[in-house]
């Protein structure tokens, strides 16, 4: 069957579009967004699995498949608007590579996800993986106007508009981020940008855990505009100690006079980083939390982060934390189903939401990202799964089988 599928896909894409992984699975490299709703078109016709890939650096690549499309040959940068403050971009684009092209317009997508610069475009918002700068910045979907995605049935969705004041459906394309590909592949994307910041400073604080915490409480009641205040655990921040980092942009000014309210706000022994080592500090932290097979992203107020870090180091570990005073917790470490399930039942009593954003497929079948849903809502998320893939096409675990 293998041998036959490899057949379809050069026949269909050429030779360059169609090769055998390294697990015999054989990989659909389609560079346009026709040819990936043709690839999704035969493989919905023939009744054939799909597991969706980018780099594989995030989600492993991993579930099981007859099929493998990847978005690597769409990794173009396709216009960038100075004056609108917008880009389009492609779904298999590195994220390091869109920021440099950003970057020669003096622009900056406002986005830090979790994981290695190689990470695609569409990883990060088929994930919205949120990074610390949400505090600052909001959710990953708030810099999406619109997206182009290929169905699981070979068909072509455009939803949103290129800019602000053209943007119509745009709760499709809310659908689309966050969906972890359950309804489509993201194939392009149009990005709200802003202009890179004229000053960014990061300083550090070290401590015990409930010490820096009520010291971001503290600056966050106080209101000092912080782009990310973000808590690290000693094994995420390389540190003995838990570490607390606060980062404040803008222009020259205001940046030097939210530092002098921040620490008039929460006076400790902050220690500013030059410009080299913030920029190693920020993107150590992203990449430490791929050092651990299972990553799970929490949803919780300022005031309730005690308890939930008391919560996840009794009933998990300490592992490698990072928490944002402005709500969310990452954790990332190794466990079983069963910790897992016992853990997302009891914060489903508090209202805390859990989303399983990164595990071996074995695990993401079993729990789902998303577990089991409220009632009523489940038959929901299954009738726009059944619209946007009408055969299952698209091997992804929602709910999983025993959340």
């Amino acid at each position: 069957m293998r041998t036959e599928i490899l057949a379809r896909l050069r026949a269909l894409l050429g030779d360059q579009g169609a090769l055998t992984g390294a697990d015999g699975v054989p990989r659909a490299l389609p560079d346009t967004v026709e040819s990936m709703a043709q690839v999704c078109h035969v493989a919905h016709a023939e009744g054939w699995k799909v597991r969706v890939e980018g780099e594989g650096s995030w989600l492993p690549p991993d579930a099981p498949a007859d099929l493998a499309v990847s978005t690597r040959a769409l990794d173009q940068v396709l216009e960038v608007s100075p004056s609108d403050l917008t880009a389009t971009a492609q779904g298999g684009v590195r994220m390091e590579a869109l920021r440099r092209r950003l970057a020669e317009h003096e622009l900056w997508l406002p986005i830090d996800p979790p994981g290695r610069p190689d990470r695609t475009l569409g990883s990060v918002l088929a994930t919205a993986t949120p990074g610390p700068l949400r505090l600052g910045s909001g959710a990953v979907r708030d810099y999406v106007l619109g997206c182009s995605v290929a169905t699981g049935d070979g068909r072509i969705v455009r939803a949103g508009g290129k800019v602000m004041k053209n943007v119509a459906g745009y709760d499709l394309t809310r659908l689309q981020v966050g969906g972890f590909g359950a309804f489509g592949i993201i194939t392009e994307a149009h990005l709200k940008l802003r202009a890179v910041p004229r000053a960014d400073v990061t300083l550090l604080v070290r401590g015990q855990r409930d010490d820096l915490t009520a010291s971001a409480r503290a600056a966050m009641e106080a209101g000092v505009p912080c782009a990310a205040l973000e808590l690290f655990s000693p094994a995420l921040a390389a540190d003995a100690d838990w570490v607390l980092a606060a980062r404040i942009m803008g222009s020259d000014g205001a940046v030097a006079a939210d530092v002098r309210r921040l620490r008039a706000a929460a006076p400790r022994s902050w220690a500013p980083l030059d410009a080299e080592a913030s920029a190693s500090f920020w993107s150590q932290a992203a990449r430490g939390v791929i050092g651990m097979p299972v990553s799970v992203r929490f949803g919780v107020l300022a005031d309730g982060l005690d308890e939930l870090l008391d919560l996840v180091t009794r009933d998990l570990s300490e592992g490698l934390i990072t928490a944002g005073a402005g709500g969310g917790l990452r954790w990332s470490g190794t466990a079983t189903p069963e910790r897992l399930r016992t853990l997302r039942r009891l914060l489903a009593e508090r209202e805390i939401p859990m989303t399983l954003e990164r595990a071996p497929w074995e695990l993401r079948r079993e729990l789902g990202h998303f577990g089991a849903y409220r009632e009523g809502v489940s038959q929901l998320v299954s009738g726009l799964r059944d619209a946007f893939d009408p055969g299952h096409t698209l091997n992804v675990a929602l709910d999983g089988a025993g959340a």
